[in-house]
């Protein structure tokens, strides 16, 4: 196997927690590892993948067993067809390098208010009201969308990136038949969070919700305002105590990693041709993030676009590090084809004196 599609990774990882540990020093604060919602990153990342590894060997070895005592050595056989040893080892490469940067990403937004106080809202506020020609987007939201049922949904599809994530990882790294192709959206992932992290020391900000709280006072209590409600009482804690807390700071604005993932890999699976059908899923799935994430006041607009901006250079700088830039080659083909197609039809549909007019 080559060994550039799996280093590029790691690379990453290693220059996030480099980071991470530099300036865990700058700041005179220790490296903590950040617990989810849905548990420890440590604890729930390996069950995912374990859970798609049973998806992927047990129903094939059902299917070969002539009966159920029969079941546990086709199991080992399916196991040994699909999964040699090098392949399990860049498995768990893959995923331990998920988690480094993921690790150091969040302790690099703890960092944040202790590395910069200023903040950049009242520039991003004036930006979107330009784009909305005075409006503010959310309140547009608001009116349009209602503040009943549009939020629970809204709510539900914002949540959900919790579980997207973790599951688009395990699928990358178990249900890739090209494993070098998997790591391309490992690296790509990894980059999100070393260039999104970036982006928050570039312009730190809270976000509307946390600024003009007032223009989502009608909102109903949601999972969404649960945790913005948690990870505001984590930055009062976190401002009060830097060193004497465990809690890790989580607010950050400029740009949205929520809206840059969602659009790597929906972007992703453009890029390699997945079937039509997903590809529109996760399309719409990114446009109902965008929406949620004004509706609720997490980010800017201008944030979303920044978002969508580092997903995209993530996309294409793994596709480039790990030696898959070609892979859009296909889609540029087929439209190149039909460009060539329609130019052999078109004369033929002319009429012999069109040259005259």
């Amino acid at each position: 196997m080559r060994a550039r599609p799996y280093l590029a990774a790691v690379l990453v990882a290693a220059g996030t927690g480099l980071a991470a540990v530099v300036m865990a020093v700058v700041v005179g604060l220790p490296l903590r590892d950040p617990d989810g919602m849905a548990g420890p990153s440590y604890v729930r990342l390996p069950l995912v993948l374990g859970f798609f590894f049973l998806v992927d060997v047990v129903p094939r070895a059902v299917k070969r067993a002539p009966s159920a005592g029969a079941f546990f050595s086709k199991l080992r056989e399916v196991f040994r067809e699909r999964w040699p040893w090098h392949r399990v080892r860049l498995a768990v490469v893959g995923l331990l390098s998920f988690y480094v940067t993921y690790v150091a990403y969040r302790n690099l937004k703890g960092y944040l208010p202790s590395a910069r106080e200023d903040l950049f809202d009242d520039w991003l506020n004036v930006a979107d009201r330009i784009l909305f020609l005075g409006s503010d987007p959310a309140v547009v939201l608001h009116n349009v969308l209602g503040t009943g049922a549009a939020a629970y949904v809204l709510s539900f599809v914002y949540v959900s990136y919790l579980v997207v994530v973790p599951l688009s990882l395990a699928a990358a790294l178990v249900w890739t038949r090209d494993l070098s192709r998997g790591f391309w959206y490992v690296a790509a992932l990894n980059l999100n969070w070393a260039l999104g992290v970036a982006s928050y020391y570039v312009a730190p900000s809270l976000g509307p919700i946390y600024v003009q709280p007032e223009n989502f006072a009608n909102l109903p209590e949601t999972g969404v305002s649960l945790l913005q409600d948690s990870l505001w009482n984590t930055r009062i804690t976190v401002l009060m105590e830097p060193g004497a807390t465990d809690s890790v700071h989580g607010v950050a604005a400029f740009g949205s990693l929520h809206v840059s993932i969602v659009f790597t890999a929906a972007y992703f699976a453009h890029r390699i041709g997945l079937h039509r059908a997903l590809c529109a899923i996760l399309w719409i799935y990114l446009g109902l993030t965008v929406l949620s994430t004004v509706y609720f006041g997490w980010h800017y607009v201008v944030d979303d676009i920044a978002g969508i901006a580092i997903g995209w250079a993530s996309v294409t700088i793994a596709a480039a590090a790990t030696g898959h830039s070609d892979d859009g080659r296909r889609l540029r083909d087929l439209f190149g084809n039909r460009a060539r197609e329609h130019e052999r039809i078109e004369p033929a549909n002319r009429s012999p004196h069109a040259a005259d007019r």
